[in-house]
């Protein structure tokens, strides 16, 4: 599969289901794939593909600020421009590229975020919507900031666009108040990033990955399964690369980015048919899938280095949520959130839900660091993981959001808490107590087994449940008696969560990847994960 076929809202029995009534949802992180995109390569010109691809119109309508002097006093304003590529001709002169129909403008960078794309995330924030705002009444209807929101993408543009998009479904302009100040969206440079396994700037990372990908390709090149693939796609291949491989140029992977990409996309930009013969896109993913994802499901330093900040940092958003929860004497109920008729509530504004925009690497790598990855399927366009937490109904609630109002009756003024606050807020300590550059007060990062007796009160009652593409996934530590709802082991335990977590949580990601380069790749015994 390679766009997501996603399924038609949940009925009311299965919201009954999977949402039962002691159980109220308090917080909700989602991590979104990008949408379609064109490959990240241009291959097969000799299959007749072109290397540009006239799908993203995005760039007819391109904005940025400027600093105008010309003013008594400077001022920022906006200019307006369309992009055209200049690529090199056939005596390397430079010619404007152009897509399969002579095609000069909404043509696609290399990776570039198509129109599909948009379409489609727009329609993912449609659907969390229908799900968290109409069915749940979880986020209220109408909003006149998005303080409540914790908005992250990484540094590539494609996945900041998704998140955009996805942001625009969720909250369309009609939902918006008239004076809606511009939503915080975080990113961070590309050394410290940690929305994707990070192999770029982590060197031991890199290594590791290098190690089992040629563990892959030792296990497969010679296979009647890549005879099979060699006898599709041979006859294309680049000269002097005549067998499919692993680590053959393109690589296995580069071939199933082309074809996923072409497959999402118009008849003007496929390849020949035997590249979508079924049995090889299977091989293709079936292969792909072990090369990149295998050291989450066997290693607990590939966790620790590939998603363990990430991981690490959703659950002490959880555990600050719930610290707040037991802390703040000001409670509401989401209901009242949906009527408008609650009180500002003291402080910051909390925040209640994340939306992350990232990559096919991220959700396939937290999935299997928490064994919950058993297949041999890619993540498709738009996939995405809502990772929710619940407090029993017999638990205080929550601090709330700022009541539900029409945008036509949103306040102008802007709360002087402020963005920042509701942030640190949520991890565990308050505006007043945390500063820019410091990490908050709070347990969120402090490791289970240093919790004390008190402290682990504070996560009782709470539980935490994944959801990939709407489909509930298990976690195998939370099945035993004591860490799962009763009744119930799709909902972990939110103190056992937080456990399996923290075993592969670095302590210093910077000084752990630039130790131990040469040390052995592989575990000396299996580090199963979820556990």
């Amino acid at each position: 599969m390679t766009t997501l076929n996603p399924r038609p809202p949940y009925t009311q029995d299965e919201l009954r289901q999977l949402y039962p009534s002691d159980l109220k949802l308090q917080f909700v992180q989602v991590l979104l794939r990008h949408g379609e995109r064109s490959p990240v390569s241009a291959r097969f010109a000799n299959a007749g593909l072109p290397a540009f691809w006239p799908y993203c119109n995005a760039v007819r309508h391109m904005r940025n600020a400027v600093l105008d002097t010309s003013f008594s006093s400077p001022q920022f304003t906006t200019l307006e421009w369309k992009r055209r590529l200049e690529a090199f001709g056939p005596g390397d002169e430079p010619v404007i590229a152009s897509g399969p129909k002579g095609e000069l403008d909404a043509i696609c960078d290399m990776g570039m975020l198509t129109d599909k794309g948009r379409e489609t995330t727009f329609h993912l924030g449609t659907r969390l919507r229908k799900l968290y705002v109409d069915q749940l009444g979880f986020l209220p209807p109408a909003i006149s900031d998005a303080d409540s929101l914790y908005l992250r993408a990484t540094p590539i543009p494609r996945a900041l666009e998704s998140l955009q998009e996805t942001f625009l479904g969720l909250y369309p302009a009609h939902t918006r108040a008239p004076n809606f100040p511009p939503p915080t969206i975080l990113t961070r440079s590309a050394a410290d990033e940690t929305l994707f396994p990070n192999d770029s700037n982590c060197r031991r990372f890199a290594a590791l990955s290098r190690a089992f990908a040629q563990r892959a390709a030792d296990r497969w090149n010679d296979t009647d399964e890549m005879a099979y693939l060699t006898k599709l796609y041979g006859k294309w291949m680049p000269e002097g690369y005549p067998r499919v491989a692993v680590d053959g140029k393109p690589r296995l992977s580069g071939i199933m980015d082309t074809v996923n990409s072409t497959l999402a996309h118009g008849p003007e930009t496929r390849l020949p048919k035997e590249f979508y013969d079924k049995k090889g896109r299977d091989i293709l993913e079936k292969i792909g899938v072990e090369e990149w994802f295998a050291g989450y499901k066997e290693s607990k330093e590939y966790r620790a280095l590939g998603i363990g900040g990430l991981m690490g940092d959703v659950v002490s958003r959880m555990v600050g949520s719930a610290e707040r929860s037991t802390a703040d004497g000001e409670y509401e109920v989401a209901r009242d959130l949906q009527r408008g008729d609650i009180k500002a509530g003291k402080g910051a504004t909390p925040i209640r839900f994340g939306l992350s925009g990232c990559h096919d690497t991220t959700l396939a790598a937290v999935l299997a660091s928490m064994g919950a990855f058993d297949t041999d399927k890619w993540p498709p366009y738009t996939s995405h993981i809502a990772i929710e937490m619940f407090r029993k109904a017999d638990q205080p609630p929550p601090a709330t959001t700022k009541p539900s109002v029409p945008p036509s009756e949103a306040p102008s003024a802007p709360k002087s808490t402020g963005w920042f606050g509701g942030l640190a807020s949520l991890l565990g300590g308050s505006s007043a107590g945390a500063q820019p550059g410091l990490p908050p007060p709070g347990i969120g990062r402090k490791r289970s087994e240093e919790l004390t007796e008190d402290e682990k009160s504070k996560l009782d009652g709470y539980y935490v449940r994944m959801r990939y593409n709407d489909a509930v996934m298990k976690v195998p530590g939370c099945k035993p008696q004591g860490k799962h709802l009763e009744g119930d082991d799709s909902f972990c335990t939110l103190e056992a969560f937080k456990e399996i977590v923290d075993k592969f949580v670095p302590q210093d990601w910077r000084r752990e990847c630039r130790s131990n380069i040469k040390a052995p790749a592989f575990p000396a015994n299996p580090e199963p994960a979820g556990y």
